[in-house]
């Protein structure tokens, strides 16, 4: 009798919860086999996850609280397809832990871990979103001695998300524009324990085949006592019909030291088939301590295609080479070592995303 009390009570207590608000479940299962050939330290094939879209659990939920209000929550967690675990070691809803209050006419009010607007801002017109042998995340790096290095280290940085933030984001139908701002609390600005103070904001324009974005977010740590981690970027689309272009620009800047980065990319679509293709760059210039880094830099061609079987599944494949100049030492993810300083990376991957 107890257990079909505690029972009731559960199904009675679940039905109210299905009557006040919703929770979905949603997710990526994406993987890929992947060549990576390094000059000076051989190939390395191997299975990877995550290469045409990370792939990730979410759980959302959303309840109604009347008068235009609304609350939800988003819970995200990144999955290493391959073997099974999570992708942080440390955080569990790594890519993303949010709540949120929606106003009908004023926006979202958002808390938690989140993307910075800096990357919202640049990685929308990476035809590659960011990922893969392709992506223009193979060139923001924290291993070559610039600004993203003296201000983290090899420590989690702010280039593409942040904990601790809060978020006021604009509300849709303001004319097609968008955009919000972004703060963090330090909490100790350790930065070996990931602990930044991060002001941002971006403010962006969509309508039809157009879109532009311009966005800056600063950071601060025990390790920029010399000065803010700024990181600033814009970048704009035009879709003519069935071909996308984009271009976008991105300065990261601590210090002395400065990291330039610009994106050129392409996307076509025919039928089922989706070609891509980007030229990315980055340009280092000006002095860490007395250590002068102006002769290293890298360029990045990325060729692609994307073919869909439904609207859930697809098959794809990506090929990349970069090119180092001075010491600089950029790589496709997934080699055995990093090439020679100067030398060359090139890798292809062929894999299936699923998306439910």
């Amino acid at each position: 009798m107890k257990k079909t009390t505690i029972f009731s009570s559960l199904a009675l207590a679940a039905c109210s919860a299905m009557a006040q608000g919703t929770v979905s479940l949603s997710g990526v299962a994406d993987a890929a086999g992947r060549s990576v050939s390094n000059t000076g330290s051989g190939s390395l094939k191997s299975m990877v996850s995550g290469s045409n879209s990370t792939s990730r659990l979410a759980f959302r939920g959303v309840e109604d609280l009347g008068g235009g209000l609304r609350a939800g929550f988003h819970m995200e967690t990144g999955v290493a397809l391959d073997t099974g675990a999570n992708t942080s070691a440390t955080q569990f809803y790594d890519r993303r832990s949010t709540l949120s209050l929606f106003g009908k006419g004023w926006g979202e009010l958002r808390a938690g871990r989140d993307f910075v607007p800096s990357y919202v801002g640049w990685s929308r017109f990476d035809p590659f979103g960011y990922v893969g042998v392709g992506g223009s995340n193979n060139l923001v790096s924290a291993t070559p001695t610039g600004p993203i290095r003296s201000a983290f280290s090899t420590s989690p940085n702010t280039t593409v998300r942040s904990s601790n933030a809060v978020q006021w984001l604009l509300p849709a139908g303001w004319a097609g524009l968008e955009g919000g701002v972004m703060v963090a609390a330090g909490e100790g600005g350790l930065a070996a324990n990931g602990q930044h103070k991060v002001m941002g904001a971006r403010l962006g324009w969509a309508s039809g085949p157009a879109a532009v974005s311009l966005a800056s977010t600063s950071t601060e740590n025990n390790l920029t006592t010399t000065g803010k981690f700024k990181d600033t970027g814009f970048g704009g689309s035009y879709a003519f019909g069935p071909l996308k272009v984009s271009a976008a620009w991105r300065q990261f800047k601590q210090n002395a030291a400065k990291q330039t980065n610009t994106m050129v990319g392409a996307t076509y679509v025919m039928g089922v088939g989706e070609f891509k293709a980007s030229v990315v760059q980055a340009n280092l210039a000006g002095k860490v301590g007395n250590t002068a880094i102006d002769a290293n830099g890298a360029q990045q061609l990325a060729l692609g295609y994307v073919h869909n079987l439904s609207k859930r599944t697809a098959l794809y494949g990506t090929l990349s080479h970069i090119s180092n100049d001075g010491i600089a030492t950029f790589a496709v993810p997934g080699g055995a070592a990093a090439p020679v300083a100067g030398k060359t990376s090139t890798g292809y991957e062929l894999g299936i995303r699923h998306t439910f």
